[in-house]
């Protein structure tokens, strides 16, 4: 399988329409069955403090410098943009969280065969239900949604588990050079930096892949003949 690895924030508004480019990519890809995607942490913004009470165009506005009404301007455009991805935001709703702990959480469903299903419902619940992704309840029923264990899920979120993997995401991502996300890496030669359109990643896809392919033959063999069975024989 050639691997993907996708770096992503819960909160950046490009991720999720990123994601869904990439989709509409891999889903018109020959080779789909042959990819494996690997999401990873980052963080746009580690020392940010949850703040269900304020308006995340006012956070905006303090952390860029600029007016309010120029940050609900910025959200409205990329709200436009997700909707012709078919993803409803809702910034009005939007909840300033802090992402460690669902990253946290991605990285216990990771281990369940359940990331890219993690990623999704983190950012619905982000982008289009306005619910705390920082909350230790509201990370426990989408988990509990995903189908992880109720113990286990209960146990992670109440301690550090996952941590230490979440700051190596970060850690690999600051080595790799990675400036933004979402960034996406194919097969640890090329890589896709923001939410490009479509025949940006189709074209990567195919380049990715055939240089994989170059690098992982399938194996031919010199074969001595015998009587046998096969699914199509009389046997």
């Amino acid at each position: 399988m050639m691997k993907v690895e996708i770096w992503s924030d819960v909160m950046c508004p490009f991720c999720y329409i990123g994601k869904r480019r990439f989709e509409k990519a891999l889903a018109g890809f020959e080779h789909k069955d042959e990819i494996e995607i690997e999401w990873k942490s980052f963080q746009l913004n580690p020392d940010l403090k949850t703040n269900p009470d304020i308006n995340i165009n006012q956070y905006l506005a303090d952390i860029k410098g600029f007016s309010v009404d120029h940050a609900a301007q910025l959200n409205n455009h990329v709200t436009q943009m997700a909707a012709n991805e078919g993803l409803t935001y809702n910034f009005d709703k939007a909840i300033v969280a802090n992402s460690f702990n669902a990253h946290r959480m991605a990285h216990l469903a990771k281990q369940r065969g359940l990331g890219d299903a993690a990623e999704e419902a983190l950012f619905k619940a982000y982008f289009t239900e306005g619910r705390n992704i920082d909350d230790i309840e509201t990370l426990t029923e989408l988990g509990m949604g995903l189908g992880l264990p109720p113990e286990e899920l209960k146990q992670t979120l109440a301690s550090d588990r996952y941590a230490d993997d979440v700051k190596h995401d970060i850690a690999e991502a600051q080595y790799l050079g990675v400036r933004g996300v979402p960034f996406f890496v194919l097969n640890r030669k090329y890589a896709v930096s923001g939410a490009q359109e479509l025949p940006v990643f189709n074209d990567t896809l195919t380049k990715a892949f055939t240089d994989w392919q170059l690098e992982n033959p399938k194996p031919t063999f010199d074969t001595t003949e015998g009587p046998w069975c096969g699914p199509d024989s009389d046997c």
